[in-house]
């Protein structure tokens, strides 16, 4: 496809009404954790039809909404700088700061980049602002908005450690509902305050003195860099039918094994025992193996006291699962996985800071037998992202770290599932294709 050809950037202020916080907001521990993993990236893809107004005016709307949006948003438009008199790593905010507002073009074709199951990487990645977030101070945030030949592509590029999946979200909902000239629904939090783990403020620093050890470097290794630009990429989507007969076939497996689900299973657990049985089976692994999983939790809702929904960071706790590589490839293996990960949901739910420090979990982890869940079947990505022209065709997250990572969020239609998955070889990926088809027959 051709490529991405950038042809304006600019910068969005904050409104001069707008009051920024009054200090540097101080990471908690739970976000010093990705300062040397930062890129969060998703790209939207909008084809046109007859509601979709001229380029030039989508990039007046976009930029507009975007100000008045960074009113509420504020800290997004600054930076992240290294505190060097505490140790800490904040988001410090200022009269000058901004985010920065690509324009670009492709002579692509959209329709076939948002419909295609197998992904143009090269073209998709060139939908999303490229930031150098490796030396602090750094950006938090930068947009681009890209023209095609029938549509248009916005994509996002934000830290890591200041939105995670759930938050990033929030801020395109609120900045698509400006933009259609409504007010957003939730309020966005800020305060750090909020989130209570033991140590505070000083567990924080010593996660950075361990992860970040050359602050205010926080490059992260080049070999992470370099394998992700040789991923193949495929994108699989559940429709409800598909998702009632997964859990059906689930509660019947494991009926017929004699140990019974305590409970129907989730969209969630259905969903990703069945990647990570088509995970099991894609790779050569040997018998005397274990296949692994590893997904993030969101802990808003279960701290105690619980954060608002609004929160604005990342607020996230670890699970790791291992069974044997015989398990998840024999007759019986979605019970076995659904069983697996509902056990490890009930135990987030327990306790939620149990796997907040998830490098914690690296030492029993085998990078090459790992499957990586990031996002959330409930994540309404689609259904928040309507600018006014209506639902993207196409929403896919870019950067993805790992051979074996599996993106997820609620398909276009607002009842399935959308299932990106990330595999380094592409006998692999077909051998994943396979099985996922197979299981859902």
């Amino acid at each position: 496809m051709s490529p991405v050809r950038i042809i304006d950037a600019s910068y969005v202020g904050v409104p001069e009404t707008a009051a920024p916080p009054p200090g540097p907001i101080r990471f908690t521990a739970m976000e010093a954790l990705w300062v040397v993993f930062p890129v969060l990236q998703h790209v939207l893809l909008y084809e046109a039809d007859h509601d979709m107004p001229p380029f030039d005016a989508i990039l007046l709307s976009l930029r507009s909404s975007l100000a008045a949006t960074l009113g509420s948003f504020a800290p997004l438009a600054g930076k992240l700088v290294h505190l060097e008199e505490t140790g800490d790593v904040g988001v410090s905010c200022s009269a000058s700061d901004g985010v920065r507002f690509v324009v670009a073009e492709c002579d692509a074709d959209i329709g076939r980049l948002a419909g295609d199951e197998e992904h143009d990487l090269r073209v998709l990645e060139g939908l999303v602002p490229e930031v150098d977030m490796s030396q602090l101070p750094a950006p938090v945030l930068a947009v681009q908005a890209t023209r095609f030949q029938g549509g248009v592509a916005v994509g996002v590029t934000v830290h890591h450690g200041v939105a995670d999946g759930r938050a990033l979200w929030t801020f395109v909902e609120a900045w698509a509902a400006v933009c259609r000239g409504e007010t957003p629904a939730t309020t966005p939090c800020f305060d750090r305050s909020l989130v209570k783990l033991p140590g505070g403020e000083e567990l924080a620093r010593s996660v950075l003195r361990k992860v970040a050890p050359n602050l205010p470097s926080v490059a992260p290794p080049s070999s992470l860099v370099e394998e992700r630009k040789r991923f193949t990429r495929r994108t699989f989507t559940l429709d409800a039918g598909d998702i009632q007969r997964l859990k059906q076939r689930i509660v019947h497996l494991a009926e017929s094994h004699g140990a019974p689900l305590p409970r129907p299973p989730s969209t969630f657990t259905a969903v990703v025992a069945l990647a990570w049985t088509c995970f099991a089976r894609c790779k050569p692994f040997s018998s005397e193996d274990d296949a692994q999983l590893f997904f993030f939790a969101d802990t808003r809702d279960r701290l105690d006291p619980p954060v608002d929904a609004g929160y604005i960071g990342a607020c996230l706790t670890g699970s790791l699962s291992k069974l044997p590589v015989p398990e998840l490839r024999g007759d019986h293996a979605l019970a076995a996985a659904a069983s697996e990960v509902q056990d490890k949901i009930n135990k987030v739910k327990e306790d939620p800071v149990a796997g907040w420090n998830f490098f914690t979990l690296i030492p029993d982890a085998c990078l090459d037998r790992i499957m990586n869940i990031s996002g959330s079947s409930g994540f309404r990505a689609y259904e928040v992202a309507d600018f006014g022209w209506g639902k993207p065709r196409r929403t896919e997250p870019i950067t993805m770290n790992h051979d074996g990572q599996v993106a997820l969020m609620r398909s276009r239609d607002g009842q399935g599932v959308q299932v990106s998955v990330s595999l380094l070889q592409p006998a692999h990926m077909d051998a994943f294709k396979s099985s996922f088809l197979e299981l859902l027959k």
